[in-house]
């Protein structure tokens, strides 16, 4: 399911217009993306948390010319799912 197909879902489940689906799926995303950034956390029960890790530096190779490579530390957005949407997907 790819962005527009998402905002059709929400306008079919929702009885929202498309405009008005697209506007608060693109203010969710924001919302989150904004949480993130400022190191919080993002709880949604029963579906899931969002969270930002912290990957160490590490050494790497390089597939195309089989060379060692370094790769620097970084933060990482982590999504753990939740217990009612694990079960409705299995």
């Amino acid at each position: 399911m790819n962005k527009a197909e998402l905002i059709n879902a929400i306008a079919q489940k929702t009885g929202l217009s498309k405009m008005d689906s697209k506007k608060a799926l693109e203010g969710f995303v924001t919302s989150v993306s904004g949480a993130l950034a400022s190191g919080n956390k993002v709880s949604l029960v029963g579906f899931g948390s969002f969270s930002v890790v912290q990957r160490a530096a590490r050494k790497g190779i390089n597939p195309a010319t089989k060379t060692a490579i370094s790769i620097p530390a970084k933060k990482a957005a982590k999504f753990k799912i939740g217990a009612e949407l694990e079960q409705a997907i299995n």
